[in-house]
């Protein structure tokens, strides 16, 4: 066993971004969805529905993502207790992703920007199951058909519309509009709804969607229920029949990979002994074979990395020995990824 220290010229950081599709599927679209009747009856149905990829059984399916809606103001959900006017299901949905999202309880969702922007009471949700992305949703890659009585709308995020990224409190936002592969289409009414702002909002760190219920009436009639003591999750049920009528829900994940690059060298002077016993004699302390002498031969089978406390950080393992000797030198290239 032979030790070097490494120079400074011998690491190197890089990054890169890798994306791959979302759906358990495999393919990057979803055209199929499916929901579970028990949970549509039980509590958890009250508060937000699972979409799942197959309806064969619960064996086989996975949910994909979350559907949820939530108004500040309660309606849309029967009440917890009639003693407390307002305290509903949806009122715990809004202030959940308000508190996740605006990170401030006093603050309102608005949909849009510059002089077409709209602060509304209510939204839908779609949040992508956790296990399905890596590090964020993959910007760009969002194309969500819904369906209503006024027909069909594709929306995607703007991001390859803008330059600049725009934040809400610390999450990266982006404007849901019509249009595909994250630019707005060319009609009038792509980008932004007349009085209403966009169609939602997209956060690619934090998994969710949200969708704003007065663009989507306005375009497509997919109406909202804002009655008081509403049927619990009737709104979810309108959002979830949407998504199942237009059929095409394609959406990627990204993550960025850091890597280390370790150059490993060994010049043509270096490792070429070793202090394996087989090579020195255990008595005399001299080279066994006289050919060794002046023509030593070693194979380097593994490089091992050392903090200065001599303690082992990690180990790479060549592919085939590498042959060294006094003509020969060697480059190896160790890669860490974390």
């Amino acid at each position: 066993m032979s030790f070097k220290r490494y120079d400074a010229d011998d690491f190197l950081v890089s990054s890169d971004s890798i994306t791959s599709t979302l759906w358990s599927t495999g393919n990057p679209t979803l055209t199929q969805f499916f929901t579970s009747s028990v949970q549509i009856i039980g509590s958890s149905g009250d508060f937000y529905l699972s979409v799942y990829q197959t309806g064969s059984s619960l064996s086989n399916a996975t949910p994909q993502f979350e559907i949820a809606y939530g108004n500040s103001t309660g309606l849309g959900g029967t009440l917890y207790t009639a003693n407390v006017v307002g305290k509903t299901p949806t009122l715990s949905t809004y202030g959940q992703y308000r508190a996740l999202i605006l990170e401030d309880e006093t603050k309102s969702f608005t949909f849009g920007t510059g002089d077409n922007t709209f602060t509304t009471t209510d939204f839908y949700v779609i949040s992508i199951e956790r296990s399905r992305y890596k590090e964020s949703l993959f910007p760009g890659s969002l194309n969500l058909t819904l369906s209503g009585s006024d027909g069909t709308i594709t929306l995607t995020d703007n991001s390859k519309d803008v330059t600049v990224n725009s934040f809400i409190g610390s999450s990266r936002v982006y404007q849901l509009v019509s249009g595909s592969n994250g630019t707005s289409g060319t009609t009038a009414d792509s980008g932004m709804v007349s009085n209403s702002g966009s169609y939602g909002l997209v956060f690619p760190e934090l998994g969710t969607i949200l969708l704003n219920p007065e663009a989507l009436n306005e375009y497509a009639g997919i109406s909202t229920v804002r009655t008081a003591n509403s049927a619990n999750g009737a709104n979810n049920i309108t959002l979830f029949n949407a998504i199942n009528g237009g059929a095409n829900f394609k959406l990627n994940s990204q993550e960025t990979i850091t890597s280390d690059y370790i150059f490993t060298r060994a010049r043509n002077s270096e490792f070429n002994y070793t202090q394996n016993p087989t090579f020195i004699s255990g008595s005399t302390g001299e080279v066994i074979f006289d050919n060794f002498i002046n023509n030593p031969q070693t194979f380097i089978t593994t490089i091992g990395m050392y903090n200065d406390s001599n303690e082992l950080l990690a180990v790479a393992k060549l592919s085939r020995p590498l042959l060294k000797d006094f003509t020969k030198e060697a480059l190896v290239r160790v890669k860490l990824d974390f």
